[in-house]
């Protein structure tokens, strides 16, 4: 037995695959040193009536501050006794450990208890040979003709309008402002600036909008049923008055060969191989992440693996914080809210089993990434981003940026191969 053993004993009982508590006991011996370290320097700084700053006797230090001393011992020890047992016993910890029932004062050993979570340990299922349904990889006309008309729109013109009223897709600007029915609060003047008959457009200008030209003024009440996502306004009714300053109208480019020096390219059919080849290359990534995420459910399903709960609640923070950054700024309602964090708890635990099973089949089956494989990509992404390869490299110096990479990588190989491996429905 070690020294260290001597010194920290541990029984271990399991509470279930990710929970373990400890009851752990550090030797009279060894507390006894830190006891008489911190004493020394609680002598060294102690004030009292008769004595000199520091120079008090010991036992009268002790007799004043062995409450004070007992516990300070208790918090430095109890970290170090407990990662100690944590080594001893081969345990990976994670999260905060809960300590409870902790028993220390002067001449005795210390002795408490800790409940830690751990990293679950699985068997893997079999991995290989696994059934993926096949995914067509093909690009029909009509996405590509749906695409073209797409790059039309992003270069149509929006030209004044002055001889008649807005339709729906006229680019209107103006100004509104709204006044609470009943409690008479009048709002802040608003600018307008969007595309009539939108859906994302508030209801209220949808239906009042039509019919009105460049300089004209509205006024009409509009109200809005008790459900409206938005509670400045939920279950009001708002009087409004809207100020029409400009309308243009949307003009589209003729699709011809102007059309595709425009886009960069000397012909339509440049422009439509251009667009196809674009289209198949998003659909085969598609079809490779469908399939990824089938070959890695595959195993997960089998795998049976149960999570610690501070690891997960760990993680739906990360993508609480994702799914915030990309909600209206308006506010939620609670149903809304409580939606969201369940959402995140699925998608927090998805994540943390994909990342064990392919870590864990990528140490089945050997797989590593070297400083020259990290290198290679950061320069494919500066290549395909048109950016200069050392400014690239120094972003990725940032702390962590090669590391997250490596572990990308090593994900991105490890998915490659169990769909090679497996077997095409």
């Amino acid at each position: 037995m070690s020294d260290s053993q001597e010194k920290v004993t541990c029984t271990v009982e399991t509470l279930s695959p990710v929970r373990r508590e400890l009851a752990v006991e550090l030797s009279a011996a060894e507390a006894a040193k830190t006891h008489e370290e911190i004493a020394a320097s609680f002598a060294s700084r102690a004030k009292l009536p008769g004595f000199r700053p520091g120079k008090a006797p010991l036992d009268i230090v002790l007799q004043k501050f062995g409450h004070d001393i007992e516990h300070e011992v208790i918090d430095h020890l109890v970290p170090e006794a407990l990662h100690r047992a944590l080594e001893q016993n081969a345990i990976r910890a994670v999260g905060v450990p809960s300590v409870r029932d902790v028993a220390y004062e002067a001449g005795s050993s210390l002795r408490f208890k800790a409940v830690v979570e751990t990293w679950p340990e699985f068997d893997l299922p079999p991995y290989k040979k696994l059934p993926l349904k096949k995914r067509d990889e093909s690009v029909a006309d009509e996405d590509v003709e749906r695409t073209i008309e797409d790059l039309r729109r992003k270069h149509a013109e929006y030209l004044p309008v002055e001889n008649r009223a807005i339709k729906d897709g006229d680019y209107v600007t103006g100004r509104i402002q709204g006044r609470d029915v009943k409690s008479k609060r009048l709002m802040p003047t608003e600018k307008l600036a969007l595309v009539a008959g939108h859906p994302n457009n508030d209801p209220a200008l949808n239906a009042h909008l039509p019919g009105l030209r460049p300089g004209e003024e509205t006024s009409f009440d509009y109200a809005y049923p008790a459900d409206h996502p938005h509670k400045k306004f939920a279950g009001k009714t708002i009087a409004y008055t809207m100020h029409i300053e400009s309308v243009r109208e949307m003009v589209l480019p003729e699709i011809n060969e102007e059309f595709a020096k425009r886009l960069g390219e000397e012909t339509l059919e440049a422009v439509r191989a251009k667009v196809r080849a674009e289209l198949e290359s998003m659909k085969r990534q598609s079809v490779r992440r469908d399939m990824s995420q089938d070959a890695i459910q595959a195993v997960i399903d089998k795998a049976g693996i149960i999570l610690p709960e501070s690891v997960v609640e760990e993680e739906m923070e990360i993508v609480l914080k994702n799914i915030a950054s990309q909600l209206p700024r308006r506010g939620i309602t609670r149903e809304e809210a409580e939606a969201i964090r369940a959402r995140a708890r699925i998608q927090a635990e998805q994540n943390l089993k994909e990342h064990l099973v392919i870590k864990k089949i990528a140490q089945a089956e050997g797989f590593f990434v070297t400083e020259e494989d990290i290198d290679a990509e950061i320069k494919t992404i500066a290549e395909s981003n048109g950016l200069p390869l050392a400014r690239v490299m120094d972003t990725f110096r940032e702390e962590g940026r090669r590391e997250g990479l490596k572990g990308t990588l090593l994900a991105r190989r490890t998915v490659d191969f169990l769909i090679s491996q497996s077997i095409m429905e």
